[in-house]
């Protein structure tokens, strides 16, 4: 890309983020996160209590991009024909000849919402980690590629535990990040009542269509990275170890650690960040920022971390303390 392509293009973000706080009050934190995950090509898991406008949030950044959206309702009877797709036997009453054509379901999209994804068995949770991990689905021996850009945001209820089933851990790895939501300040819950009490409804504007956004991506990729700064990533993943980690916490309360796809995770992310907010080379504030959406659900504590109310929050911000540059 040349850069009269470029400066355009970066651009449409400030205003892409303005059309989104037209209808998302505050949550600045969770929408920049998000936006990094589109960015970096990755998916998003989004963790907050009822009524933080989790499903609004999707449903204002598709308006916004102008992707073709879908959104699947978890439920416990939910299979996972429902989300892929199945084969449909078909009569040409021409020559009588039958034959099976695949229809596709929801999750042909390019901005898919799975919303409250514990609330299925993990067999249809399994039937998502194909089409994250690879970008198509396989029905039949049949391989159908999914549209690009393909982007999944779940959400899920952290106090809902009756009737749930908590996502596997292989398949929390394959989120990007993990998103997490918390109450809005009085100020900004004012703002929401007044907002959503009155006539007037915010109308959202598409500014970035399918193309710009794998060009963004694209871009994502060719943004620097310091070696020193690589090497501190590298470094700060290893740490999460607790067989080779030399950072106290880790050694006593760590049970797993998070693997090479986090320090992946972590450098795509920050150089996401970098290119949201105008810059070309990626810092260590970016990488220090995401670094708990990044490795929260990828570094797993013992029962002694459980039983003194301990967090992998509190493992990361220990992390960043033990781990210099």
């Amino acid at each position: 890309m040349t850069e009269e392509q470029i400066h355009p293009l970066l651009a449409k973000l400030p205003v892409l983020k303005a059309e989104i706080a037209k209808v998302i009050v505050g949550q600045e934190t969770v929408l920049e996160e998000v936006l990094v995950a589109l960015l970096a090509g990755g998916h998003a898991l989004l963790e907050g209590v009822p009524g933080l406008a989790k499903t609004l949030l999707v449903r204002t950044l598709a308006s916004a991009t102008d992707l073709p959206f879908r959104r699947i309702q978890f439920t416990p009877d939910l299979m996972p024909t429902d989300i892929l797709g199945t084969e449909v036997l078909e009569e040409d009453h021409g020559t009588g000849h039958r034959s099976f054509k695949f229809n596709p379901g929801p999750i042909f999209a390019s901005l898919v919402l799975a919303d409250e994804i514990n609330r299925t068995p993990p067999k249809t949770q399994a039937a998502l980690l194909e089409a994250m991990q690879e970008g198509h689905v396989t029905y039949a021996g049949t391989e159908h590629a999914l549209p690009k850009p393909f982007f999944l945001l779940a959400t899920q209820n952290p106090i809902e535990q009756s009737g749930t089933y908590p996502l596997p851990e292989a398949q929390l790895d394959r989120f990007l990040l993990y998103v997490r939501i918390g109450y809005p300040t009085a100020e900004e819950e004012l703002a929401v009542l007044r907002g959503t009490t009155g006539a007037a409804g915010q109308q959202v504007q598409p500014v970035l269509g399918g193309a710009d956004i794998r060009q963004l991506q694209q871009l994502v990729r060719q943004v620097s990275l310091s070696p020193e700064l690589m090497d501190f990533v590298n470094r700060l993943v290893r740490a999460t170890r607790p067989a080779t980690s030399e950072v106290p916490f880790i050694k006593d309360y760590g049970r797993w650690g998070a693997g090479p796809r986090a320090g992946q995770a972590l450098i795509l992310c920050a150089k996401a960040r970098a290119l949201l907010h105008g810059r070309f080379a990626a810092t260590l504030e970016d990488i220090r920022t995401l670094a708990p959406p990044v490795l929260r659900h990828r570094v797993l504590l013992n029962f002694n971390a459980e039983a003194e109310n301990l967090t992998a929050d509190d493992a990361v911000v220990a992390l960043l303390k033990a781990v210099q540059v």
